[in-house]
């Protein structure tokens, strides 16, 4: 699927779009594109995969369309991973998350369209079905922006993989923990919270499994574990302190993928939902799939918890990688 075949990335020099690039390298496509606005992180990157003459950096923001319609040209895919994530800066900065989020997104699709990209996947977030904070909403819009685009019956086809936590990545909650390890003191915002969780590796895999699967307008939504984030501290140290601070702007005791508004249009397959732009769209799905309940919604606290021994095989690795 990838053999031959032109890619861009954006954010392409963020935790996601190295692992992406680390499984891609192996696919022998014509080339790589890394589409991001960190200089820095560009130049250490392209030093440590000098010897990779398919890569090319651009430097670019996704809010610059003539920038993107630049690094875009000839591209048969697009993987659009850049975003403003963090949800307390959101909320003290909303021009900025809405210039990166939503004005970005349509940029992508412009762009895309522009140059006849064959598929543009967006990733998304848990954040993003029924918002409460500025960057769910931000990625609410940036998701209906990408879906809405199978009413267009375009050449490219756009579809959005929506996940949770990723573990290790950059800015999540086990590397900040690790970090603090040694105090024994851990800050904790509810007693009850609970998060989705996947490795890099897997976010990885059912992104590149998506390019496969879509036929345009779909939300991919993989089926994950959950961990109590109490049960999750308690893995890095066996005696620690939890100090309750409360609950911060715009923050969820529970993550949710799907709501239950979103039933009557999610299917259910063996490793994977998606919610689907139509009913007709969705008759063609059921071939191979199945409808879920009336009422259905996928959250952190109604799906499986992910396991002990590997959510410690997990922490382990990444304390390695941050060599803490």
């Amino acid at each position: 699927m990838f053999k031959n075949k032109k890619i861009l990335i954006t954010g392409g020099t963020g935790s996601f779009g190295g692992a992406m690039l680390d499984f891609l390298i192996k696919k022998k496509l014509k080339e790589i594109i890394i589409y991001s606005r960190d200089e820095m992180k560009q130049w250490f990157l392209k030093e440590k995969l000098k010897d990779h003459q398919n890569i090319k950096f651009v430097i670019g923001d996704v809010r610059d369309l003539d920038r993107l319609r630049y690094a875009v040209k000839g591209c048969d895919y697009v993987i659009h991973a850049a975003a403003t994530k963090i949800v307390p800066t959101a909320e003290k900065n909303p021009e900025e998350c809405i210039k990166t989020n939503i004005i970005g997104g349509l940029n992508i699709i412009k762009a895309s369209l522009d140059n006849k990209v064959k598929k543009v996947i967006a990733l998304s977030t848990d954040k993003a079905s029924s918002p409460i904070n500025l960057y769910g909403a931000t990625k609410l819009c940036s998701d209906k922006m990408f879906t809405s685009q199978y009413y267009e019956k375009t050449y490219t086809k756009f579809s959005v993989v929506r996940y949770g936590n990723v573990l290790g990545s950059r800015g999540s909650i086990i590397p900040h923990f690790l970090s603090i390890k040694n105090s024994g003191i851990f800050p904790l915002t509810h007693k009850d919270m609970t998060r989705f969780f996947l490795s890099l590796e897997d976010a990885v895999k059912f992104v590149a499994n998506c390019f496969g699967l879509m036929k345009g307008g779909e939300i991919f939504i993989k089926k994950l574990p959950s961990v109590s984030i109490k049960d999750l501290i308690s893995k890095i140290h066996p005696h620690p302190k939890i100090k309750i601070i409360g609950l911060r702007e715009g923050e969820k005791i529970h993550e949710q993928m799907i709501g239950t508004d979103d039933a009557l249009y999610t299917v259910e397959f063996k490793d994977h939902y998606e919610i689907l732009p139509d009913l007709k769209l969705k008759k063609i799905k059921l071939a191979n799939g199945n409808n879920v309940k009336n009422g259905f919604f996928y959250s952190s606290n109604n799906t499986t918890k992910i396991s002990s021994n590997y959510l410690k095989k997990e922490i382990l690795k990444i304390e390695k990688n941050l060599k803490l």
